[in-house]
Protein backbone atom coordinates (compact mmCIF):
# COMPACT_ATOMS: atom_id res chain seq x y z
CA UNK A 1 0.00 0.00 0.00
CA UNK A 2 1.10 3.51 -0.86
CA UNK A 3 2.54 5.17 2.59
CA UNK A 4 0.36 8.50 2.14
CA UNK A 5 -2.95 6.05 2.24
CA UNK A 6 -1.77 4.93 6.27
CA UNK A 7 -2.67 8.51 7.82
CA UNK A 8 -5.79 8.55 5.90
CA UNK A 9 -6.56 5.22 7.13
CA UNK A 10 -5.39 6.57 10.80
CA UNK A 11 -7.93 9.74 10.02
CA UNK A 12 -10.54 7.07 9.50
CA UNK A 13 -9.57 5.01 12.29
CA UNK A 14 -9.53 8.38 14.84
CA UNK A 15 -13.18 9.60 13.63
CA UNK A 16 -14.42 5.27 14.26
CA UNK A 17 -13.61 6.15 17.94
CA UNK A 18 -14.73 9.30 17.96
CA UNK A 19 -18.36 8.56 16.77
CA UNK A 20 -18.38 5.12 19.10
CA UNK A 21 -17.93 7.90 21.75
CA UNK A 22 -20.16 10.07 21.12
CA UNK A 23 -22.83 7.07 20.61
CA UNK A 24 -22.23 5.78 23.58
CA UNK A 25 -20.92 2.48 22.70
CA UNK A 26 -18.09 2.05 24.73
CA UNK A 27 -20.46 2.97 27.74
CA UNK A 28 -20.18 0.55 30.64
CA UNK A 29 -23.69 1.10 31.63
CA UNK A 30 -25.32 0.84 27.75
CA UNK A 31 -23.65 -2.30 27.52
CA UNK A 32 -24.67 -3.61 30.91
CA UNK A 33 -27.95 -2.93 29.94
CA UNK A 34 -27.93 -4.44 26.72
CA UNK A 35 -26.94 -7.50 28.13
CA UNK A 36 -29.81 -7.14 30.75
CA UNK A 37 -32.50 -6.75 27.92
CA UNK A 38 -33.13 -3.50 29.59
CA UNK A 39 -32.70 -1.26 26.52
CA UNK A 40 -32.68 -1.51 22.82
CA UNK A 41 -29.76 0.99 21.72
CA UNK A 42 -27.06 -1.35 21.29
CA UNK A 43 -28.83 -3.99 19.50
CA UNK A 44 -30.36 -1.49 16.90
CA UNK A 45 -26.90 -0.04 16.49
CA UNK A 46 -25.99 -3.67 15.90
CA UNK A 47 -28.71 -4.26 13.19
CA UNK A 48 -27.51 -0.99 11.56
CA UNK A 49 -24.08 -2.08 11.12
CA UNK A 50 -25.18 -5.69 10.29
CA UNK A 51 -27.54 -3.87 7.49
CA UNK A 52 -24.70 -0.95 6.16
CA UNK A 53 -22.50 -4.23 5.73
CA UNK A 54 -24.65 -6.30 3.62
CA UNK A 55 -25.64 -3.40 1.31
CA UNK A 56 -22.11 -1.88 1.07
CA UNK A 57 -20.58 -5.78 0.13
CA UNK A 58 -23.87 -5.97 -2.43
CA UNK A 59 -22.04 -2.52 -3.81
CA UNK A 60 -18.89 -2.90 -3.55
CA UNK A 61 -19.33 -6.70 -5.77
CA UNK A 62 -21.53 -4.94 -8.28
CA UNK A 63 -19.32 -1.63 -8.92
CA UNK A 64 -15.77 -2.73 -7.88
CA UNK A 65 -12.92 -5.00 -9.10
CA UNK A 66 -10.21 -3.73 -6.59
CA UNK A 67 -10.07 -2.98 -3.27
CA UNK A 68 -7.81 0.06 -1.29
CA UNK A 69 -4.62 -1.86 -1.39
CA UNK A 70 -5.17 -2.69 -5.18
CA UNK A 71 -6.11 -6.06 -5.13
CA UNK A 72 -8.59 -7.73 -6.40
CA UNK A 73 -11.89 -7.70 -4.99
CA UNK A 74 -13.39 -10.89 -4.22
CA UNK A 75 -16.03 -11.98 -0.93
CA UNK A 76 -15.50 -15.64 -0.48
CA UNK A 77 -18.59 -18.03 1.20
CA UNK A 78 -17.46 -19.20 4.31
CA UNK A 79 -18.77 -22.62 5.64
CA UNK A 80 -20.24 -22.89 9.03
CA UNK A 81 -18.60 -24.45 11.28
CA UNK A 82 -19.52 -25.46 14.68
CA UNK A 83 -16.68 -23.74 16.15
CA UNK A 84 -18.47 -20.50 15.69
CA UNK A 85 -20.84 -21.12 18.24
CA UNK A 86 -18.10 -21.88 21.12
CA UNK A 87 -15.72 -19.31 19.45
CA UNK A 88 -19.03 -16.73 19.87
CA UNK A 89 -19.83 -17.69 23.60
CA UNK A 90 -16.56 -17.19 24.57
CA UNK A 91 -17.29 -13.60 22.49
CA UNK A 92 -20.27 -12.60 23.96
CA UNK A 93 -18.93 -14.12 28.00
CA UNK A 94 -15.75 -11.60 27.55
CA UNK A 95 -17.46 -8.77 26.35
CA UNK A 96 -19.83 -8.97 29.05
CA UNK A 97 -17.14 -9.17 31.64
CA UNK A 98 -14.88 -6.10 30.29
CA UNK A 99 -17.74 -4.68 28.63
CA UNK A 100 -15.46 -4.00 25.38
CA UNK A 101 -15.13 -5.93 22.32
CA UNK A 102 -12.01 -5.82 20.04
CA UNK A 103 -12.90 -2.32 18.14
CA UNK A 104 -13.78 -0.28 21.21
CA UNK A 105 -10.83 -0.69 23.07
CA UNK A 106 -8.70 1.55 21.57
CA UNK A 107 -11.73 3.86 22.04
CA UNK A 108 -11.85 3.57 25.89
CA UNK A 109 -8.06 4.13 25.65
CA UNK A 110 -8.64 7.28 23.87
CA UNK A 111 -11.10 8.37 26.50
CA UNK A 112 -8.14 7.50 29.14
CA UNK A 113 -9.94 4.35 30.25
CA UNK A 114 -6.86 2.83 31.32
CA UNK A 115 -8.43 -0.34 32.69
CA UNK A 116 -8.61 -0.69 28.95
CA UNK A 117 -5.24 -1.96 28.51
CA UNK A 118 -5.94 -4.97 30.77
CA UNK A 119 -8.67 -5.88 28.12
CA UNK A 120 -5.84 -5.26 25.01
CA UNK A 121 -3.50 -7.52 27.14
CA UNK A 122 -5.97 -9.80 27.04
CA UNK A 123 -7.09 -9.67 23.33
CA UNK A 124 -3.81 -9.61 22.15
CA UNK A 125 -2.64 -13.09 24.28
CA UNK A 126 -5.89 -14.68 22.98
CA UNK A 127 -5.07 -13.73 19.53
CA UNK A 128 -1.58 -15.04 19.95
CA UNK A 129 -3.02 -18.30 21.84
CA UNK A 130 -5.55 -18.96 19.09
CA UNK A 131 -2.06 -18.53 16.54
CA UNK A 132 -0.73 -21.33 18.15
CA UNK A 133 -3.33 -23.30 18.49
CA UNK A 134 -5.07 -22.71 15.00
CA UNK A 135 -3.02 -25.87 13.57
CA UNK A 136 -4.15 -28.23 16.07
CA UNK A 137 -7.89 -27.27 16.05
CA UNK A 138 -10.56 -28.95 13.57
CA UNK A 139 -11.91 -27.18 10.81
Amino acid sequence: MKWWKYPILLGLGVAFAIGLSKAQLISFVRIRRMFAFAEPHLYLVIASAVAVGLVSTLILKAITKKDIGGQDYQVKDRPFRPGIIFGGLIFGVGWYLTTACPGPIYALLGNLQWPALFILAGALIGAFLFGLLKPKLKD
